[in-house]
């Protein structure tokens, strides 16, 4: 019987894209007949304390000789002696949804520590599994040849059609992401502010405490915009009530300035929600050309102009959301990424009978 050690830093019940991704992949495994063993690690991670390093460390030693553990990357990078004192005697798998220096934000040498760090980490990693395809091209950078990189893209639950706001002559807005200097919320509520259209409410769900400062420039830019009445910052929800954002919506917006691959607009599609999003990670490829619109990275201009025209077009909007059925068709559900996943730990690493 295959078995697996996947450790993560903090707790695997984190409210992340990469912690749900880390999650569905140990259940699905499960379901296919593995053991997989779950070790957390201190929630310091990327930039762990001595003592998270130590710790890890003894969590890594812990581990029987061949065993195959596979590391989320926000801690795999960042413990370079630790992944090569086990290296020889451990089957170490890189899950990297995003290198650690591409994170928005960083200070330049920060960035620079860290790559170094990682680049050290995935040089004594038997395989690194990636959450999107551009990552490969990014790796190609850190020395890591792709072969011996295995892609595997998040999987979609099939979802209701959301039935959409109660109000007809409001366009309900909602957005889904954490509100981290990276997801573009700032870049959202100014292209918001150029629209000349009223015709719409904002809800912004993710979580509001990890980045206190983020948060309170937001809420600054909200007021001075004039925008507070008409856009609300919900924090983290639960699934239920997740479930029922969604239902409740006519439009999903994402000005996120990096993804791997978009699991939240997939979220949105699977509802059969339009799409005005970043062209980043797998977005476009999700959305394509009838189930929304994709703007560059960053670009106020151009997301603004996206806004006001489907703001501004109620056929426009039902077009969309008729594409946003059809591409809910072709997502790939979370039973397919695992199948992928472990074929790749099969083949490129000899499972444990």
């Amino acid at each position: 019987m295959p078995s697996l050690t996947l450790i993560v830093p903090g707790s695997l019940d984190t409210r992340t894209g990469g912690y749900a991704y880390d999650r569905r992949m140990a259940a699905g495994l499960r379901a296919r007949g593995w053991i997989v063993e779950v070790r957390e690690l201190d929630a310091s991670f990327p930039q762990p304390s001595a003592a998270a390093l130590d710790d890890a460390g003894r969590v890594l030693a812990t581990i029987p000789d061949g065993a195959t553990v596979m590391i989320d990357g926000l801690a795999f990078g960042a413990m370079p002696d630790q992944v090569e004192r086990e290296a020889s005697r451990l089957r170490l798998v890189a899950l990297v949804h995003l290198p650690l220096a591409a994170e928005s934000g960083l200070d330049r040498d920060v960035a620079a520590r860290l790559e170094a760090s990682e680049r050290r980490a995935l040089a004594a990693s038997a395989l690194v599994i990636v959450t999107g395809t551009r990552t490969v091209g990014a790796l190609a950078g850190y020395g890591v040849n792709a072969d011996r990189v295995a892609v595997v893209e998040p999987g979609t639950d099939p979802a209701p059609l959301a039935r959409g706001s109660e109000d007809p002559d409001t366009v309900h807005l909602i957005s889904v992401a954490a509100l981290s200097p990276g997801k573009g919320h700032a870049i959202l509520f100014e292209a918001l502010a150029r629209v000349p259209a009223r015709n719409w409410r904002l809800t912004c769900a993710g979580n509001d405490e990890r980045f206190p400062a983020t948060v309170a420039r937001l809420r600054a830019q909200l007021q001075e915009t004039g925008l507070d009445d008409r856009v609300v910052l919900a924090g983290e929800l639960d699934d239920l009530e997740l479930t029922r954002l969604y239902d409740r919506a006519d439009l999903f917006v994402l000005a996120t300035r990096h993804e791997t691959y978009g699991m939240v607009v997939a979220e949105a599609l699977a509802r059969g929600l339009p799409v005005i999003a970043t062209r980043t990670g797998a977005i476009p490829e999700l959305v394509g050309d009838d189930a929304g619109r994709v703007v560059p990275p960053g670009d106020v201009s151009a997301l603004a102009a996206a806004l006001t025209v489907v703001l501004g077009h109620a056929g426009l909007r039902a077009r969309f959301a008729e594409g946003a059925r059809r591409a809910r068709e072709r997502l790939p559900t979370w039973e397919d990424a695992v199948r992928k996943l472990a074929v790749a730990l099969e083949r490129s690493i000899p499972a444990e009978s």
